[in-house]
Formats: structure tokens, sequence, C-alpha cells
């Protein structure tokens, strides 16, 4: 019963870290650089682990990383707020080496602030 429980216990462990790495941090983002535009939605993913918008702010089109869809929906993003088309304003820190993406900390819809963190 003990070999049982050992053999349990070391394959919970195993499967747990075997998904550590695919978790990531917000590091590569500098948070001494805030970012604040407007912006149309050129297309939208609204899934898991983060949602993601590609933003067109002037001629560049940037990729905003925005919250996990659990977090979006409890803070009151839905999926027709960002959908393709809309204008959308974003607050956040741009990636280190990505030149043209960015970590969002808040977005305004319609003068409506949500945060995302």
């Amino acid at each position: 019963m003990n070999y049982l429980r050992s053999i349990v216990a070391v394959l919970s462990i195993l499967l747990c870290m075997s998904f550590t790495p695919l978790h990531h941090g917000w590091a590569d983002y500098d948070q001494t650089k805030a970012l604040d535009f407007t912006g149309i939605i050129q297309s939208t993913d609204y899934g898991n682990p983060h949602a993601v918008i590609k933003l067109k702010q002037g001629e560049k089109i940037w990729t905003v990383i925005l919250a996990p869809v659990s977090r979006m929906t409890e803070r009151g993003v839905t999926a027709e707020m960002v959908k393709k088309g809309n204008s959308i304003r974003v607050v956040g820190y741009p990636h280190r080496r990505k030149k043209a993406e960015m970590r969002a900390e808040s977005v305004f819809v319609k003068e409506a602030k949500f945060e995302l963190r």
C-alpha cells in the first residue's frame, strides 16, 4: 500500500513539473516603459491561456497580450468588446525583445476602464 502511495506521489509531482515550463512570467515586459494608446482591433483570439488582440495604432500592428479569459469575463470584458473592428485603448508594457508586442495592464472600452492584472 505504501508502495502505491509513493508511485502516485511521484507521478503527481512529475505531472505538475511537466506543466511548469509552459507557464511564463512577465519579466520579458519592460515595466519602466508604460505604453498608452488607442487603436483599431484587427483580429482577436479570445481564448486561453491569454486573450490576444492584434491592434493597429497608426501604421503599426501591435500584438497585445490580455488576461486569461476567465479573468476578463469576471472583470466585465466580453468577447464582443474586443472583436475585430472595435476601437480600444490599451495601457501596458512593451516586450523587451519583440518590438511590436505588449502586455496590457488595463483596457478602456468606450471610456470604461477594465483592470486586467
